[in-house]
């Protein structure tokens, strides 16, 4: 029983360490992290399971320093489908870990999920952003598409932090009609 009960203490321990030790990046400007980004690639999740393409995602930086979320996306019968969120830095002035809720309730947010931002390009042209349990993780671009380098660089860093890249799911972004 005492052996049990130190396994299972000794894996809750590795895990939570594991948990707390996501890299993030120094610093996020929330003004030019604002505006459209497209997903190039995902982990499989299940509030997605239904977006076959076209996934966006919208930020806005609101007055009070939040960010309005809006996220889109097309199922396979071509229709879009969108949710709308807020974020929040739950780490200001750096902004790097941030936490968003898609839950209101009589306007109140009960249910907030982490998202921290893992890699950013100097200019914004591309962003990593995870959580620290690694079960979600998002590859946006400011374009439709990205070069193969830069996916593979992405792809080098979520290894390195421990996510499963093998199950990342690439987004198809297409024309609309």
């Amino acid at each position: 029983m005492l052996r049990q009960l130190l396994a299972l203490w000794l894996c809750l321990a590795t895990g939570y360490a594991t948990a707390q030790s996501l890299t993030t990046v120094s610093q996020v400007d929330l003004t030019r992290y604002a505006g459209q980004w497209y997903e190039i690639a995902r982990l499989p999740n299940v509030f997605q399971r239904k977006c076959v393409a076209n996934v966006m995602a919208t930020y806005t930086l609101r007055e009070d320093g939040d960010i309005d979320v809006l996220n889109q996306c097309d199922n396979k019968d071509g229709k879009t489908q969108t949710a709308q969120g807020l974020a929040r830095s739950t780490n200001p002035p750096e902004n790097s870990r941030l936490e968003v809720s898609f839950f209101n309730v009589l306007g109140i947010r009960p249910f907030w999920g982490d998202y921290w931002v893992i890699a950013l390009e100097d200019d914004y042209r591309y962003v990593v952003v995870g959580e620290p349990d690694r079960d979600y993780v998002w590859l946006l671009s400011r374009t439709p598409t990205l070069p193969d380098d830069t996916v593979a660089l992405a792809k080098s860093i979520l290894e390195r932090e421990g996510f499963a890249v093998e199950q990342l799911i690439y987004t198809p972004q297409k024309p609309r009609d």
